[in-house]
């Protein structure tokens, strides 16, 4: 197991396999499932999250979900084209979620480390909450973001249901994700630039010099954007927004607040909270 654990390539080599029996598993379960595809997706979804949840118990790590945030939407809407079919929007929403969710998998793909090495925000609520660990674990790492994420796709699978026709406002919404997505890649450049010559406690250039979070910016305006490209075409699709509501929500009040209280304890972080935004990368001017 250590030989394993202790390996960049064999890790990767687990994690392929760990998703592949998700990806295999959730399909086979949705196949069979009687409900419609709203229903069918979610239980399979969810028996997707145990399974990655399982194998994150045998090997001590919950990063093993990691990769679930950004290889989920892909799985879906590949198997939405195959099963459904392009119309005009659900053709722009695929397009926007693949670049988004290739980006951000080969982003966690250059950062992985293996399998001996955990998120620092799991350490700590292991280390907080002790024997109720295992529940953590299951329901606030795993399941809820899971959840989360399944919201996130409610309105790619509303346009994939249905046949809609060609709007301005949903082009614009296009756009804009890709925009979101730039904005993204181009912060997780500038932080891997920053960590391999880092001499300053605080990344202070590009789109950092004014914001602490832009890629969390660009991830918020990503499913904000492909909401929006729903409900350009459909206004009475108000709904597909909860899931891209309790996305925002979980940045602002748990991934946000818990980033900065980490940065915290570096020296002269209050001066460098002063001086910057949460989101935007725009110039603060404070007196």
């Amino acid at each position: 197991m250590e030989k394993i654990k202790n390996s960049r390539a064999r890790s990767f080599i687990v994690m392929l396999f760990v998703y592949l029996v998700a990806i295999g598993g959730g399909i086979v379960l949705y196949d069979i499932l009687p409900f419609n595809i709203y229903v069918s997706l979610l239980i399979a979804d969810v028996f997707a999250t145990v399974l990655t949840f399982i194998y994150s118990l045998v090997f001590s790590n919950a990063s093993v979900y990691d990769p679930y945030w950004s290889v989920a939407p892909i799985v879906v809407g590949i198997y939405g084209v195959y099963s459904q079919g392009f119309n005009f929007v659900s053709a722009l929403i695929f397009i926007a979620v693949m670049l988004w969710g290739i980006r951000l998998t080969a982003n966690w793909a250059y950062t992985f480390k293996g399998l001996n090495h955990q998120d620092w925000r799991y350490t700590m609520l292991k280390e907080k909450t002790g024997k109720l660990y295992f529940f953590v674990n299951f329901f606030g790492i795993h399941l809820v973001p899971t959840l989360v994420v399944y919201g996130c796709m409610v309105p790619m699978l509303v346009a994939f249901e249905n046949d809609f026709k060609f709007n301005y406002g949903s082009l614009y919404f296009f756009l804009v994700a890709l925009c979101a997505v730039a904005l993204q890649l181009v912060s997780d450049i500038q932080m891997h630039k920053y960590r391999k010559n880092r001499t300053t406690s605080f990344i202070r250039v590009g789109l950092w010099k004014h914001s602490r979070h832009p890629n969390y910016l660009g991830e918020i305006t990503m499913w904000w954007s492909v909401a929006l490209m729903v409900v350009c075409a459909m206004p009475s699709a108000w709904y597909v927004m909860i899931g891209a509501l309790a996305n925002t929500l979980m940045f602002l009040f748990i991934s946000i607040p818990m980033a900065d209280k980490r940065q915290a304890t570096k020296e002269g972080f209050e001066e460098y909270r002063r001086e910057t935004r949460i989101l935007f990368p725009i110039k603060k001017f404070t007196k």
